[in-house]
């Protein structure tokens, strides 16, 4: 009985040290991470610095910039004079704010009042995104 015990402590003694080596095993492979992401990092600039091109101002797209009469239940809200479209979503949106039309719970909701009603078929409350597909109807 005295060999058994004696080879349980020695096994129990050779299980302990294989414990610490894989403890310490695992810091090593974070260390070895740590540099090769440092190393994509330093990489990525060096790639985005090779192309270079002569910068030209961004040129805005010509339909947008295009002048679009509204209908007179638009101009009633924007006013009647040719406007493009980027225009009338700000002046639309402008009226919106102006007179506390969005929605207090669901701020992409829109209450509409009465010149806002017609413009948005008769529904009295649209979504944000709907808006702008109801007002290009009103644009020629």
């Amino acid at each position: 009985m005295a060999k058994a015990k004696a080879t349980k402590k020695a096994t129990t003694k050779k299980a302990a040290p294989k414990k610490a080596v894989a403890k310490k095993a695992a810091p090593k492979a974070a260390k070895k991470a740590a540099p090769k992401a440092a190393a994509k990092k330093a990489a990525a600039p060096k790639k985005a610095a090779a192309p270079k091109k002569a910068k030209t101002a961004r040129k805005p797209n010509a339909a947008f910039m295009k002048a679009l009469t509204p209908s007179a239940a638009l101009a009633a809200v924007v006013g009647a004079s040719p406007l493009p479209r980027t225009e009338v979503v700000k002046k639309l949106w402008a009226y919106i704010k102006k007179n506390n039309l969005q929605d207090t719970k669901n701020k992409r909701n829109i209450n509409a009042d009465a010149k806002l009603k017609e413009v948005f078929g008769g529904k009295t409350q649209v979504s944000m995104f709907d808006m702008t597909k109801l007002v290009s109807k009103h644009l020629k």
